[in-house]
């Protein structure tokens, strides 16, 4: 096969299965407020990008974090960070009540979970971290790895004392690395110098690939690890009651142009609506909608792998609505 084809044709299968998060419907999910909280900036290291998700009825829901659609093994990708117009001079600035640190809180076959100290963070460590009977303080990001066919990958981040997730597929066969990319947050969100959730304490338990959050504000809410392969991570939330009052999640990411940036567009799939509205990231105002998708189409300099993020399937039940993914049932046939 001529190398043209064949990258071609290895570009093509890449595509397909990612192809399905975007155009695919959760069909029954509630409606949700979806917000552009977003500003512009200079600094690509910023998180300007901030789409908030509001309902007082919602008590479960999925996100899913796909490889983007252009992607392909002969593209240039690149991971390295860009300082250019950043000034965190203003920055608050905590230190933890221990050194820095790496610590590997679980390790089996399948599963382990890392934690790490840094030597300063931007939000005091006030957070707990308990897996079984091990409790831990002044963790401030733990690392959740899961061993694949060859290896094992580092597929879920979660900073523990400001709230802030970072989900990633695992990396396709003929690729070296994929990167992270946009955040999210879960929970009663706050605002002090920028969103967060308040996190009393986490608890992690390994083998149901699951977190289990209690907030200061109050309430509590799990996440799990429904599936992950090389095509897309899935996470499922519930919440033990609705967040009324305020936002029960929001993506956070960062955009400077079209060419710079870890996301750049937004579709929605608006309440009863037949079909999906698009537009850029920033141009954005609102909706109520049942899917939201939020990624890019072209790549970027800037974390060019980095995946895109669906928020669906909300539901006032404990459980999301039928997953996007699952084919719908048969017809009943009449006699």
């Amino acid at each position: 096969m001529p190398l043209c084809l064949r990258s071609l044709v290895l570009s093509f299968l890449l595509v397909v299965p990612f192809l399905s998060v975007a155009q695919a419907a959760s069909l029954d999910g509630l409606g949700v407020d979806v917000k552009n909280e977003s500003e512009p900036v200079l600094c690509a290291e910023k998180d300007n990008v901030a789409i908030s998700f509001a309902s007082k009825d919602v008590r479960a829901f999925r996100i899913e974090a796909a490889h983007p659609v252009y992607m392909s093994s002969s593209m240039r990708n690149n991971l390295e960070p860009d300082w250019t117009a950043c000034d965190m001079a203003s920055d608050p600035n905590f230190k933890p009540a221990s050194e820095p640190r790496k610590v590997t809180l679980y390790e089996d076959p399948s599963v382990w979970v890392i934690g790490y100290t840094f030597p300063t963070f931007w939000r005091p460590a006030t957070a707990k971290v308990r897996i079984g009977d091990r409790v831990e303080d002044n963790i401030h990001m733990l690392q959740f790895w899961i061993r694949g066919t060859d290896s094992a990958e580092e597929v879920l981040v979660l900073y523990p004392q400001d709230g802030y997730w970072r989900p990633r597929p695992m990396t396709p066969d003929n690729m070296r690395m994929t990167a992270y990319g946009s955040s999210f947050l879960i929970g009663p969100i706050q605002h002090d110098v920028r969103p967060l959730v308040n996190i009393e304490d986490v608890t992690i338990d390994p083998k149901k690939r699951s977190f289990s959050l209690k907030f200061v504000k109050g309430g509590s809410a799990t996440l799990k690890i429904a599936g992950v392969d090389e095509n897309r991570i899935a996470l499922d939330v519930s919440f033990d009651q609705p967040i009324d009052g305020g936002p029960f999640a929001m993506l956070r990411s960062m955009y400077v142009t079209e060419f710079n940036n870890d996301t750049a567009r937004i579709a929605v799939r608006e309440h009863g609506a037949k079909g999906w509205r698009e537009d850029n990231i920033m141009k954005f105002d609102h909706a109520r909608a049942t899917d939201i998708w939020i990624g890019r189409l072209t790549p970027s300099q800037h974390n060019t792998t980095s995946p895109d993020l669906v928020f669906n399937s909300f539901a006032d039940g404990p459980s999301p609505k039928r997953p996007k993914s699952e084919a719908p049932p048969e017809p009943v046939s009449k006699p």
